[in-house]
This record gives C-alpha cells, structure tokens and sequence, in this order.
C-alpha cells in the first residue's frame, strides 16, 4: 500500500481504543480509551499491534510518539473486560485444551509489545499521570521514555495475583538493572518522576503534560533529521547486541555497515559538510 493511502487509512480508520495522527513524518499513536484511565482492553492490542506493523512498513514515517488522552496513560488492563473474556479458558472442563488456548492469548497479547520493539522507527512513550502494569509492559517496549512531573508508576500486577508477562519482567532490567526490577515488580510500589529520572527509566521530565508533548515532538523531531536507513540500523543493531557478547555484536554491525553503509544519504552528509549547511536526508 503506497504512503499516503496507509496513512489515510490509519487516520480515518474508527479505532475503538486509540487514534493515529501525523504530523509531517512524525506519527503520534494516542491511547483514547474507552475504559476509564485508558485502561488496556482486548481492543488494544490487536489495535496496537496492527497499527505498528503499519507503520513499520511506512515509508513516510520516520519516528513514532505513543501518548494518552486524558487525565492518565493508563491505568493498565481492564481486567473486567480481559478477564471476562478470559473467564471460559479459566474454569474451562478441559483444563489441557484450555491451557493451551490460555498461552496463545497471552503470546497474541505479548505480539503487539513486541511490535513496538520490532518496529523499525524510533518510538517515544510520552507519560503523564498513571501508568500502571501493563502500560510498564507497553512503554518498556519504546525506545525512549519521558514524563511529566505529575507522572506515577507502578508494576502493579503481583498485587492482583498476576506474574507480568507482557514485557515488563524480562525488558525492565535492562533499562534500570535487576536489583530495582525486582524490587518494583515483588513489592509492585509505586513510584514517581522524580524517582523514574533518578533511576534512567525516564530520559527527562518536564513540567507539565503540554510540556511533555512538545518536548516529544522537539526530540522526535530531532530524530527525524537524521538519515532514516541509519536511524532504522542504529535501533536494530541496539536490539540485537543485547543478546550478543561485545565481540559477536561488533561482528554483527561490521556486517550492517558493509552492506549498507554506502547510501545516497552519507554522500549528501559529507557535501553538506563540507559546504557547511544542513543535510536534507532521504532515506536513499
């Protein structure tokens, strides 16, 4: 589907619990809803996910901002509604059978976090208010966080007799190390923005939720200005040396930059140095 007809369809499509908007080459997901503090239902993550799989493919996009309507980010699942879906696979009359349909939910559920890390874009989590349980899974999935000084945190599952297991467990680690993992996720404590900043698990705070938004779109922005193929490599090389020993992961973006280091884009980074302008990037 070329550029512009994926995004007219994403932005006139009736999502039930988010909404998508552009803004030039930027693309802001919204959490809308419906369930009070945005809390995540069913909706949300086959929206989610598809909407990243979208914008993965979009050529037009260059960097994407999550954000929330509202009062709060979210306040994490609608457990009425997902657990009332859920009901019939929990006390099923064929334990077996149901245990199995039990693990394909979650791991569809787990697929539209997984989406946000696999997307080849830079992905922002704007956060004010609430964020709670499974907005943790969501944003620890972003490749960078910010927040307003009014924003609070929690990974509340262990208090509602769930072990997390949308993303929180296994990516917050290595944002702000195993000993505060552990601590967040056996007591499931709240914590506030200060406490976030003090422990990287924001990257800044500002004053207010406007504030927030225009410092999202500043460093979205920033991000954008850069050449697409190398801020696309740049993610996907950080995602993969995670799992490799310093050696191997050298290896692997020895192996990126032989195959796509010579672009269009580095012979225009090096005229406009050398004639001293600003470089106007293409993605070639």
């Amino acid at each position: 589907m070329p550029p512009s007809t994926l995004r007219e369809e994403m932005s006139q499509r009736a999502f039930e619990s988010l909404r998508v908007e552009f803004h030039d080459v930027i693309a802001e997901v919204v959490l809308t809803g419906p369930a009070r503090g945005n809390a995540l239902g069913m909706a949300h993550f086959r929206e989610l996910h598809s909407v990243f799989e979208s914008l993965d493919g979009d050529e037009a996009t260059r960097v994407a901002v999550v954000r929330a309507d509202g009062k709060h980010f979210t306040y994490g699942l609608d457990l009425p509604s997902v657990f009332g879906e859920l009901a019939p696979l929990l006390a099923g009359e064929s334990p077996a059978r149901d245990r199995v349909a039990l693990f394909g939910v979650i791991q569809r559920l787990q697929a539209a976090y997984n989406a946000i890390e696999r997307c080849r874009k830079p992905v922002i989590a704007a956060l004010h208010g609430w964020c709670i349980g499974a907005g943790i899974d969501l944003v620890t999935a972003c490749d960078v966080r910010l927040c307003s000084a009014d924003a609070r945190f929690s990974v509340r599952e262990v208090k509602v007799a769930i072990v997390a297991d949308l993303g929180s467990l296994q990516r917050l680690p290595r944002i702000v190390g195993e000993g505060l993992t552990r601590e967040l996720a056996l007591t499931g404590d709240d914590f506030d923005a200060a406490r976030a900043l003090q422990i990287g698990f924001v990257n800044a705070t500002y004053e207010t939720p406007e504030a927030l938004v225009d410092g999202a779109r500043a460093m979205a922005r920033k991000m954008a200005s850069n050449p697409p193929l190398v801020v696309s490599g740049v993610k996907q090389i950080l995602n993969a040396s995670r799992d490799l020993s310093v050696e191997d992961g050298l290896r692997h973006v020895a192996i990126w930059n032989s195959a796509f280091l010579q672009s269009r884009d580095l012979g225009e980074a090096l005229a406009a140095f050398m004639e001293r302008r600003e470089p106007n990037y293409t993605g070639e």
